[in-house]
């Protein structure tokens, strides 16, 4: 499992900064080990969240915010990163643009964005892990 104290200090502000905006955006909401259906983390994953559709649909400036912080933090890691992106097509340009927005342009070459296409039943997530 990912945790703060496994980061050097640039990616642990960074990260420390992502995880209080998704705390202070009481809409998102992120699965850690105390939620009854947590799950054990992927190994390579640093960090998985879903978007609520009112917030995506608003474009809620606190949801920029945090997917502004989860492309810096997928930037600032040691190892080359994908940030998958699971969505409706219409949808990727505003998510891709807010991600992007985070990634220095001397890191973009470290960043892989990958968008997923899914059905409007199934939830908007982010999730970034490094490769291996």
């Amino acid at each position: 499992m990912w945790t703060l104290s496994h980061m050097t200090p640039l990616p642990r502000l960074i990260a420390g900064a992502a995880l209080l905006a998704l705390v202070g955006c009481a809409q998102l909401q992120t699965q850690t080990k105390a939620t009854p259906n947590a799950r054990t983390a992927p190994a390579g994953e640093v960090m998985s969240f879903t978007i609520p559709p009112d917030a995506l649909g608003a474009h809620d400036p606190q949801l920029t915010a945090v997917l502004t912080k989860a492309g810096a933090l997928a930037a600032a890691q040691k190892r080359p990163a994908t940030i998958q992106v699971a969505a409706l097509t219409q949808d990727f340009r505003y998510l891709n643009q807010a991600l992007w927005n985070g990634v220095p342009a001397q890191r973009a070459s470290y960043v892989h964005l990958e968008n997923l296409t899914v059905n409007a039943s199934q939830p908007y997530s982010v999730t970034i892990r490094t490769q291996d």
